[in-house]
């Protein structure tokens, strides 16, 4: 007996409230500021981290870079990967991959359920860049341009495609490299302000982000800016200075989801949003749990004693009667629920 083909639905529509390339062309109009976007953070910006930035004026928001090569192979990969709902829009999955077949295999399977794909090609990290992903990708411009044709040649309209790039050491390989992903069909790229060897804890470079924006041709692709957004001050300064269309953070946003509401310092109520999605769609790690507090009450410039008892916790239960003991945790659907900036201290 022959079994039934598996059918894969198709994209979603995209309509102006969840496309991204609409509100990123429109928000200096519409909301008189640039589009804020929360980055693809390794592991850390899974579902429950991703709701919790979507409280608080982010306008699109990132998956972890995922393989593609893994993620079409394995289905213990897809399920610890991938998770999403109906409130997670507009979303981009980042891609990490190498090579025209695996992306397409990857776009089939997860574009029904996200907004549009963005192909990682800034990544550091050493293993990546020696299987050709990542920042390697900068330096094959064919390679890099024959994966977004391939997408964009099958899906068109129906699905958005951006990539993720560092800056070259030449500024004018990078403008190269831009023209050629605008011809090749490139929705929006975004640019991160340091090469592949700079250091995070030097500046990004805005100037040169400017100066790849002013020579690019097809004006109809808009740039992304991305690096040293840690305030809110800085989203419409970096902004100003490159002239990007959009502003994204990732180390700024980590610490703090509410930065593009234009809170200084984490406020308490992304802390109950966070525990209150964490319990409601389980499945993440305990380590990831435990690190995305940690962040947020460092942020919250919560004492030193009191954060590293946090870190010495070994389990969600216990964690959960810390909080309880030490801070007014209300849960969902309790009065004045995420609604404190304050640390609602207990007993003082």
């Amino acid at each position: 007996m022959e079994k039934s083909p598996v059918l894969i639905p198709k994209p979603k529509p995209l309509k102006p409230h969840n496309d991204p390339l609409h509100i990123i062309k429109t928000r200096r109009t519409t909301h008189k500021r640039p589009a804020t976007i929360a980055g693809p953070m390794v592991r850390y910006s899974k579902l429950p981290f991703r709701q919790v930035c979507r409280q608080y004026d982010t306008d699109i928001v990132y998956t972890p870079m995922i393989l593609a090569r893994e993620f079409v192979r394995n289905p213990h990969a897809r399920l610890a990967d991938f998770s999403t709902n109906s409130n997670d829009s507009p979303l981009i999955v980042q891609v990490g991959t190498n090579n025209v077949m695996d992306l397409l295999k990857f776009v089939e399977m997860v574009s029904p359920y996200c907004d549009g794909i963005g192909i990682n090609c800034g990544c550091p990290i050493k293993e990546q860049v020696r299987e050709g992903i990542g920042c390697a990708l900068i330096y094959n411009r064919e390679l890099l341009c024959s994966m977004v044709k391939a997408v964009k040649e099958k899906y068109g309209e129906m699905l958005r495609l951006e990539t993720k790039i560092r800056i070259h050491e030449d500024w004018d390989q990078t403008v190269r490299l831009c023209r050629d992903l605008c011809f090749a069909g490139v929705d929006w790229i975004t640019i991160h302000g340091r090469t592949k060897n700079t250091r995070s804890s030097q500046d990004s470079n805005f100037e040169a982000i400017r100066y790849v924006v002013d020579r690019i041709h097809d004006k109809e692709v808009p740039i992304v800016a991305n690096g040293d957004c840690l305030q809110w001050g800085d989203v419409q300064k970096i902004a100003d200075i490159t002239g990007a269309h959009g502003v994204m953070a990732v180390r700024g946003i980590l610490s703090n989801p509410a930065l593009f509401s234009g809170f200084k310092k984490c406020p308490w109520s992304c802390v109950e949003w966070f525990w209150y999605y964490t319990l409601e769609f389980g499945g993440l790690p305990y380590q990831l749990l435990q690190h995305h507090l940690y962040c947020m009450l460092e942020n919250m410039e919560v004492p030193r004693n009191l954060i590293k008892d946090l870190m010495n916790i070994k389990g969600t239960s216990e964690l959960l009667d810390w909080f309880g003991d030490h801070f007014e945790l209300r849960r969902y659907g309790e009065p004045r629920f995420a609604t404190c900036a304050d640390i609602p201290w207990k007993n003082q």
